[in-house]
């Protein structure tokens, strides 16, 4: 008979911990503006806090397609050329609504925005703001997705 906390281990902890990380899409827009380049900043509707459009990949989509509709739906972005592959990526905790994290891994695309929409699926859920990709880069929580902003 095993201890049970190698017993708990095996059966509960052990899975959890070494889960393969899930995955992501993120659409890092800019823009040139009068001052450089600025990027395209919303909030998250759960805390309020400053990230780039990223969702699940889609179905039948690749995932620089999935992130231009990620950036459609989050930050109204409608016409737009996104490059192909992945700039870079970032990890994060994920909170799920029952309270636990898992942890996602972030394919980057970079998105040339040319133009917004002024309705959009979630524009009452979240706010938008151009700005700096240094300012950017400071209100972010994750360090990766830090660096990557600030190397635009």
């Amino acid at each position: 008979m095993k201890p049970l906390l190698s017993s708990a281990w095996e059966e509960f902890l052990r899975p959890m911990i070494l889960r393969p990380k899930r995955l992501q899409v993120a659409a890092l827009c800019y823009r040139q503006g009068e001052a450089g380049k600025e990027v395209l900043m919303i909030t998250s509707r759960g805390t309020g806090r400053w990230i780039v459009p990223k969702g699940w990949p889609i179905k039948g989509k690749t995932g620089s397609q999935s992130a231009l509709q990620e950036a459609w739906e989050e930050a109204g972005v409608i016409k737009a050329q996104v490059e192909d592959e992945p700039t870079g990526s970032y990890d994060y905790l994920k909170q799920r609504d029952n309270g636990t994290g898992e942890m996602v891994e972030t394919l980057v695309y970079k998105v040339r925005v040319r133009e917004l929409a002024k309705n959009y699926p979630e524009r009452d859920e979240r706010i938008r703001e151009w700005m700096s990709p240094q300012k950017a880069a400071d209100l972010v929580a994750e360090p990766e997705l830090s660096a990557l902003l600030r190397a635009l």
